[in-house]
């Protein structure tokens, strides 16, 4: 039985990984409702160990709680680029988020009662992060496909932004998502292309048997 998909199909999903972009340039155009529902939905088809589905967002639709979003970042930008010692200086040139610019700001976090899920997480309680980065990627994909823009901003504060947004206890602020047009997608990853970074050769990150063994080349 094949189960594949067409050659189209296939050629589509390896492409949106591919041209997949962490955005930190709007447009301040509104996002349309419908649109941001499916991008939604596409998250909420995430995997999650257990199927815990710990995943929750917030839609920040007030624009001073937008503004006081922005300034937790702010605050952390500044004590990153602090942190950073020599490259201060290089960071602080860099345009980490678009949170006033975009059409849409969402606030992905941990649900709270997470101590009740055991399953998958007992040995490794993390899971639930890595269920809920796995939404996230989800709508980022999907937004790609869609031809919008989507950033992922972590310069926050944890317990302020969980207490800026009235979350209950145990909860936890994930990440910081805008959305919006683009004037256009950048060819590289921004931060390949400021020469902050640059991406390692995959076949010195897969080891065979052990670790640290290298695969050999056929």
């Amino acid at each position: 039985m094949n189960h594949r998909y067409s050659q189209s199909d296939i050629d589509a999903v390896y492409r949106v990984i591919a041209e997949r972009r962490d955005i930190r340039h709007f447009l301040p155009h509104p996002v349309d409702p419908d649109l941001l529902q499916r991008l939604l939905q596409a998250a909420h088809l995430g995997p999650s160990v257990g199927f815990m589905q710990p995943w929750r967002f917030i839609r920040i639709a007030d624009r001073s709680r937008r503004e006081a979003i922005h300034a937790l970042v702010e605050q952390e930008r500044i004590l990153t680029a602090q942190a950073l010692g020599e490259r201060e200086d290089e960071f602080m040139r860099l345009k980490v988020e678009g949170i006033r610019d975009c059409g849409e700001v969402l606030v992905a976090a941990l649900m709270d009662g997470r101590e009740r899920h055991v399953f998958g997480r007992r040995t490794l309680p993390e899971m639930d992060l890595a269920s809920v980065a796995c939404a996230i990627q989800n709508m980022w994909l999907a937004a790609r496909a869609e031809g919008i823009g989507m950033g992922w901003v972590s310069l926050f504060d944890v317990d302020k932004l969980a207490a800026l947004l009235e979350m209950p206890e145990g909860a936890k602020p994930v990440a910081v998502i805008c959305l919006g047009h683009v004037k256009e997608f950048y060819a590289r990853p921004m931060l390949e292309q400021e020469g902050w970074a640059a991406r390692q050769s995959l076949d010195d990150l897969v080891f065979r048997d052990a670790w640290g063994n290298k695969e050999e080349k056929q």
